[in-house]
């Protein structure tokens, strides 16, 4: 018996100690460190570290403006994300399962855009909105494409939904697609003999079975949107006047641009503990609603 409970410390050792040396080196342990800092004035360049118990959490919540109006933006933005990105999704994935012969290829073209690089797509679409849609309106002079996308307060929020919404959908996209072809065919059958119609049989049948694939969805567009950064400093860099930075890019532009790496550190786990909130009440709320075949 001691051999063998031996021999099982041995194998879990060897296979699952690197993963976990791996682990902790890369997210444990920098956690712990930025729990430490963010009670500190650490500059991040500094050998010397000074203590200020709560003095950055109090500069935050009663004095940091800009933090506050870029966690208003940043949820404003996070709802209409998540709504519009999850929609679209389920949408295309209900017209992809629909016996269509380009479909495959469908897939892929939808898919596509999850693979490009949030910094490399907010530029194209920088250049899309500076360039492309004005050369767009004075040809066909459509008001739409003549907007200052990136240059009014509105339009940018707006511009920043869109491109998330694109990049997002794709890939929220494939796990509808399998969700919505693992709903027992017998199910729906039955149902449509009852006398069931279309929307009738997707709000009822489809939508409870599919719950699963929605929690899964719901909480990676939060936690997505939530962290937006490099899609928001390549298109708008948080302009006009700041009005589209988010909270990411807030917390960025202080630790290492204003060298005030203990105020930033604050700054991020305030926010990771709104996130985990956030999030945990999505999941336990979306997992109440999951139902069996």
């Amino acid at each position: 018996m001691k051999r063998r409970n031996s021999a099982e410390w041995v194998e879990q050792l060897v296979f699952v100690g690197p993963a976990f040396i791996c682990f902790a080196v890369i997210m444990i342990i920098p956690f712990i460190l930025g729990m430490y800092y963010s009670f500190t004035s650490w500059n991040g360049v500094s050998d010397q570290v000074s203590f200020n118990g709560l003095d950055n959490f109090k500069q935050i919540l009663l004095h940091d403006e800009d933090f506050m109006k870029a966690f208003w933006f940043t949820f404003r933005f996070s709802i209409c994300a998540v709504i519009f990105s999850n929609l679209v999704a389920f949408l295309i994935a209900l017209m992809l399962t629909r016996p269509l012969k380009l479909r495959n290829s469908l897939r892929t073209v939808f898919f596509l855009p999850n693979v490009i690089g949030g910094l490399l797509l907010g530029f194209i679409w920088q250049f899309i909105f500076v360039k492309g849609f004005p050369a767009i309106g004075q040809l066909t002079h459509i008001p739409l494409f003549n907007l200052p996308w990136l240059g009014d307060e509105s339009t940018s929020f707006w511009a920043l939904v869109i491109v998330f919404t694109w990049q997002s959908a794709g890939y929220f996209m494939v796990i509808y697609i399998a969700a919505l072809m693992n709903v027992p065919k017998d199910v729906l059958e039955a149902a449509r003999i009852d006398g069931a119609n279309s929307w009738q049989l997707l709000r009822t049948v489809t939508a409870p079975l599919i719950m699963p694939a929605v929690t899964v969805c719901l909480f990676l567009a939060i936690s997505n949107s939530f962290k937006m950064f490099d899609l928001n400093l390549s298109l708008t860099k948080g302009g006009p006047f700041k009005s589209t930075e988010s909270v990411a890019l807030n917390i960025y532009t202080e630790a290492f641009q204003n060298n005030r790496f203990g105020l930033g550190t604050a700054k991020a786990l305030i926010f990771f503990v709104v996130v985990a909130i956030i999030t945990s009440l999505q999941v336990k709320l979306t997992k109440s609603k999951e139902v069996e075949a």
